[in-house]
């Protein structure tokens, strides 16, 4: 069992529990934490989870798993569909028929399609499927393609298809309303942070201003990384004992490695990759402060509300960000942490000066940081939440 099943061992569902179907293509990628964790923590329901492709089985341990097979034509459907029609990927009518047989078989009362692409991928499903089914959007998958006609157009085909459309943070809400999504369909449901595994940790500020910065996340442009490094470079001007840890995987870190240099700061960043939950936790607890100054790309690609960032404010740690997506959702300016314009590396720079110059004002800070995400983001109430959403969905009659 791995260390994260171990630790988030807990009872499970009753074996006469109505059936909750979840969908993802893949089951599951490391950066899904939080999926598993929503689906593990479903008490009045059974989850049972549809994919095509099974991963990290030691990390995500889970049963009750139905893999659907791949049709041999799918690499010509890819070049079909993408390449030559310039449209979304969806699957065959037969695939579609398998699956709601499947449905059947396995006695779904409702179907959970987690990410925006997916909905739209399963578009002939929605068509036939003989269940409701439940589309939840992320982030990127809520804006990301829009431009093109025909991605829109089966987007808004498969708004109109889903019984419920769920939605991380209110900022995503608006974009789905935006492009013609019915409101009354849109429900708010928020990341769960499981609060018993993170102990709040009241942090003392270093007398010999030996600041360690730290952020959490893929090293892609939206992340704001660059801005952090230059931040992070006038920041250590007035605290030269700072320092600044870079935790994740991704396509820019020569990138970021060689801007580290450039900036004069490589001696005092580090990039230590992906980190098994262990020691990230151990990399907040010994860090002042957590960085994510997110950015809104040419696509419109937009964070949701970050999981790494809720679970540094769960452990105490004080946030300087962006306005960006549904982080003002989260971080509250002025109380549980500070928030800056995006791509603003000046301001980002004397956000964090100006708490470190004020211990009082960043001791408040990191005891708030911790009380808004146990009073908003809590895993057991969010999970709740959804249970409700997935009754609610079953009462709604076909139409």
């Amino acid at each position: 069992m791995s260390e994260f099943a171990h630790r988030h061992e807990v009872s499970s569902p009753a074996g006469d529990a109505p059936v909750a179907a979840q969908y993802l293509t893949t089951f599951l990628k490391p950066e899904m934490l939080h999926i598993y964790r929503q689906i593990t923590a479903l008490r009045a329901f059974r989850p049972v989870v549809l994919c095509q492709k099974r991963e990290q089985s030691a990390a995500f341990p889970f049963d009750d798993i139905r893999l659907l097979p791949k049709p041999r034509t799918r690499a010509l459907r890819r070049i079909w569909q993408k390449q030559i029609l310039g449209r979304p990927i969806t699957i065959y009518r037969s695939e579609a028929r398998h699956m709601a047989e499947v449905l059947q078989e396995i006695r779904a009362q409702v179907l959970h399609v987690f990410f925006g692409q997916m909905g739209v991928h399963l578009l002939p499903l929605l068509e036939i499927s003989p269940v409701p089914v439940i589309v939840s959007f992320h982030g990127a998958d809520a804006g990301v393609d829009f431009e093109k006609p025909t991605h829109l157009k089966l987007t808004r085909r498969m708004l109109d298809r889903a019984t419920l459309l769920l939605v991380r943070s209110d900022s995503l809400a608006q974009r789905l309303t935006a492009i013609g999504a019915d409101a009354r369909k849109i429900r708010l449901h928020r990341t769960g942070i499981p609060l018993a595994e993170i102990p709040f940790q009241q942090r003392i500020t270093p007398g010999d201003g030996a600041w360690r910065c730290v952020q959490a996340c893929r090293l892609i442009p939206k992340k704001g990384l660059a801005t952090t490094l230059r931040a992070f470079a006038e920041f250590a001007r007035e605290f030269p004992q700072a320092t600044l840890g870079i935790a994740g995987e991704g396509p820019q870190l020569a990138e970021l490695q060689e801007l580290a240099a450039t900036l004069g700061i490589a001696p005092q960043v580090k990039f230590p990759g992906f980190l098994p939950q262990s020691e990230l936790r151990a990399l907040y607890a010994h860090a002042h402060f957590f960085l994510h100054p997110s950015e809104t790309p040419p696509d419109g690609d937009q964070e949701g509300v970050p999981n790494s960032m809720l679970e540094a404010m769960a452990s105490g740690l004080p946030v300087v960000a962006s306005t960006h997506g549904g982080i003002p959702e989260a971080v509250e300016n002025g109380t549980s942490g500070l928030l800056v314009a995006e791509r603003d590396p000046a301001a980002l720079a004397q956000a964090l000066l100006t708490l470190a110059r004020d211990p009082n004002r960043y001791t408040r800070m990191s005891t708030a940081a911790a009380g808004r995400v146990s009073l908003a983001f809590d895993l057991t109430a969010q999970t709740r939440t959804l249970e409700g959403y997935y009754r609610e969905a079953i009462a709604i009659p076909a139409s």
